[in-house]
């Protein structure tokens, strides 16, 4: 760190926001020796969840008595725990609910940053953000922080508001009471279907004589989609009052229009089910549960990034980097543009891999750290054996399905495999593209097409694997950045892939259709499997412990089915 005369400060990274993603980032940087700093608006960490959810209740799981001791497998269903080495910060020892109360999060919040001592500059609100001769620059008051990177993990900027006439008449989300009594014998419009406006619906069942959601589109349930930002099941009750016709129901419509009449809301909408009907429904209350939205208000033009498609969020590339702003990165909730309703990287359970993952990225780009890996022999009983050891242990593949991936790129030069952990496999397929043979390793989930997911018709085969509808293991070969095969390992009830005939035998089968005929007496060769270039071994209490490979067997095998998944509010 530099402090001018002018009263300047100047840093390689500049970090704003102090919610869980920036105190995530500061607490890897801290660790790696980084040159960093976080700025927060507020007086604490964790601002966010002061405010919201509104009825104070999170929507991620808190599953305390797990059967497991070792807290990697833990973290699985920990979804509310940074990553870090202190056994005493992990969310479980502040909380014993399944679903825990708001405030839990937040004194959380408050001790991983006093513990760690992570550098966060509180009262510190960002007024402009702007791009000078290569370095970033953030006023903050009478202040200036320069950085060459900058990570901007402040979260939404404010409420979403659709495009509606007469939308101001609505009470937001944000502003709405939250005592139930208030809506006592009210007929209630929610705009919205999602988690939000579900947690408002439930909490005025007792009381409202009426409530409707209402949207365009029908409700997308989390066991359905497997994102755990879909609707989630504990919010059934309204969906059960729906169908035992108490009136209160879900809307698929157009809200054409909004207006007052005296002291009630006629609204217009047309049905997007119903062959464009139309209809003129009165209520007492409006209330807009329709989502957040990123402020880019305080980026000068030189350093505005470009928004996904959706204008809500930045459009960001495989690596976490704008799309458009050299230098700029996104972390926390942010972060979701690239599994975008998909894995879990808009909730903490999955943005903390990403976060550990774009901390050694920042490290190689920016500290010419090289990217940390280990080498394997051209052996596949050992790569069969490495590559079951990660989906039977890894947290962050579990989590993260679909988009985080171990990589094993067969090294031309040396001969050898190099094992890294951890990518976005959309960044592994383009940064090993130069490469004529590599592999990647998710944990994927089945089809999505069943009528009911609770009664899906199994095959037990290793043959039709891929028609697995629980999370299985895929792994996939790559040439020059086209993925060329794939193998689907058999589903798991208890997630436990080790069986000699459903999982070891055709991982291997795959693995030595592709890789090159080695002699036996060189397979032993170079079989490394420290770590290189001084990478991580301390990855305890959440960044993951080594282990040698296929030291897990007491974690029991039984038959596999199909069950759910998921994570927080956004």
């Amino acid at each position: 760190m530099t402090t001018t005369g002018s009263g300047e400060h100047v840093h390689r990274y500049l970090i704003i926001g102090a919610g869980p993603g920036g105190l995530q980032l500061s607490y890897f940087l801290q660790r790696a020796g980084a040159d960093y700093l976080t700025l927060e608006r507020e007086e604490a960490p964790g601002g966010f969840f002061r405010r919201y959810p509104r009825h104070r209740r999170l929507i991620s799981l808190n599953k305390v008595h797990t059967g497991e001791k070792d807290p990697e497998i833990n973290l699985r269903w920990d979804w509310n725990s940074l990553l870090n080495d202190a056994p005493g910060l992990q969310f479980p020892r502040y909380s014993q609910e399944y679903f825990p109360c708001a405030e839990d999060m937040v004194r959380y919040l408050a001790d991983f940053q006093r513990e760690h001592a992570l550098n966060v500059r509180f009262s510190t609100p960002v007024d402009r953000i702007e791009k000078v001769d290569g370095l970033f620059v953030a006023h903050a008051g009478g202040q200036t922080f320069r950085a060459e990177c900058l990570v901007m993990a402040a979260g939404w900027g404010g409420p979403n508001i659709p495009d509606i006439p007469g939308i101001e008449l609505a009470v937001g989300y944000e502003d709405m009471p939250i005592a139930p009594e208030d809506f006592t014998g009210r007929r209630v419009l929610i705009i919205g279907k999602g988690n939000s406006a579900f947690e408002t619906a439930q909490a005025l069942l007792g009381h409202a004589a009426v409530v409707h959601l209402a949207s365009r589109h029908p409700v997308r349930f989390a066991w359905t989609s497997k994102h755990p930002g879909d609707v989630r099941g504990q919010y059934g009750a309204l969906l059960d009052s729906y169908w035992f016709k108490t009136l209160h129901g879900v809307l698929e419509c157009e809200i054409d229009q909004i207006r007052r009449e005296g002291d009630r809301f006629k609204v217009e909408i047309t049905y997007t089910m119903a062959e464009d009907e139309k209809a003129l429904l009165e209520y007492d209350v409006v209330l807009r549960c329709t989502g957040f939205t990123m402020d880019t208000s305080v980026f000068d033009p030189s350093c505005r990034p470009e928004l996904a498609p959706n204008g809500r969020m930045p459009a960001i590339g495989p690596d976490f980097r704008s799309t458009n702003v050299e230098g700029l990165y996104f972390a926390g909730t942010l972060m979701q543009g690239r599994d975008f309703k998909g894995a879990s990287s808009a909730f903490i359970d999955g943005f903390r891999y990403n976060l550990r993952t774009m901390a050694r990225l920042l490290a190689e780009r920016y500290d010419e750290t090289p990217l940390d890996h280990r080498v394997l022999p051209v052996d596949p009983d050992q790569l069969t054996a490495t590559m079951l050891e990660r989906v039977n242990y890894s947290s962050a593949l579990w989590t993260q399905f679909e988009y985080l991936c171990d990589t094993y790129v067969l090294d031309q030069d040396t001969g050898r495999i190099r094992h890294y952990e951890d990518l976005p496999e959309d960044y592994a397929a383009g940064r090993f593209a130069e490469h004529a043979l590599y592999f990647t390793l998710t944990l994927r989930w089945g089809p999505r097409d069943h009528g009911d997911v609770f009664a899906i018709q199994r095959h037990p085969t290793p043959d039709r694997a891929d028609e697995s509808a629980f999370l299985h293991p895929v792994a996939r070969a790559w040439r020059h950045g086209e993925m060329v095969a794939e193998q689907h390992l058999l589903e798991d009830l208890l997630a436990v892939w080790r069986d000699p005939v459903r999982h070891v035998q055709p991982l291997r089968a795959f693995l030595t259709s592709w890789l090159p005929a080695v002699p036996e007496a060189d397979r032993s060769h170079g079989a490394e499997t420290d770590r290189s270039h001084g990478a991580e071994t301390d990855r305890s209490h959440g960044a993951e412990t080594d282990r040698s490979h296929g030291a897990e067997t007491d974690r029991p095998h039984a038959p596999e089915t199909d069950q759910a998944h998921a994570p927080e509010p956004s």
